[in-house]
């Protein structure tokens, strides 16, 4: 397990959180967005967080539950609350060890609709990582669309992932 490559990419994930904050102001970043979406960007902003917490959590534990989710309003609302949560989880997540990485772990994460009772699954730190990274990027890739409905501009690569950039980079170059 390469745990620079895994460290670098929490970083990196986690400092697109904060320009994507950079770029946003209290009001656009709260107001509940029209239509069908109604949650506002900082909802959807929060939701990114409340994974990388529930893993944080569970580095201490070996229980990673993400049905626990704090759902704190504040990381909806505030892009100070929300941009120091992100320096403290890049922060805490920057340094994990070989050893953390590959700590065992129990995961309690509902994906069944109807069902009561959730099971939780084994998996390991570093794996639990590299899901809060790609889900992440995935919430990035609905925030990058509803950003451009209300006039934010975010970086080329904000919400796509570092596969499909390696890709559309290798296509470039064979045409090139």
């Amino acid at each position: 397990m390469m745990t620079p490559s895994l460290n670098t990419a929490v970083r990196d994930v986690l400092q697109q959180g904060c320009i994507f904050l950079d770029r946003i102001g209290d009001e656009t970043y709260a107001r509940p967005l029209e239509g069908e979406f109604a949650a506002s960007l900082g909802a959807h902003y929060r939701h990114v967080l409340d994974h990388f917490l529930c893993l944080a959590g569970g580095i201490q534990t070996g229980q990673v539950n993400y049905d626990q989710r704090r759902r704190n309003p504040q990381l909806e609302s505030s892009v100070t609350c929300a941009r120091l949560v992100t320096e403290d989880l890049i922060d805490e997540f920057g340094g994990l060890s070989r050893e953390i990485l590959q700590r065992e772990c129990a995961v309690t994460y509902s994906v069944g609709y109807g069902e009561t009772e959730v099971e939780a699954v084994r998996s390991n730190m570093g794996r639990e990582v590299m899901f809060c990274v790609g889900h992440a990027i995935h919430h990035y890739a609905i925030l990058r669309l509803l950003c451009a409905g209300v006039g934010v501009k975010l970086p080329y690569e904000f919400g796509i992932a570092p596969s499909t950039l390696k890709h559309l980079e290798t296509e470039a170059a064979e045409r090139g």
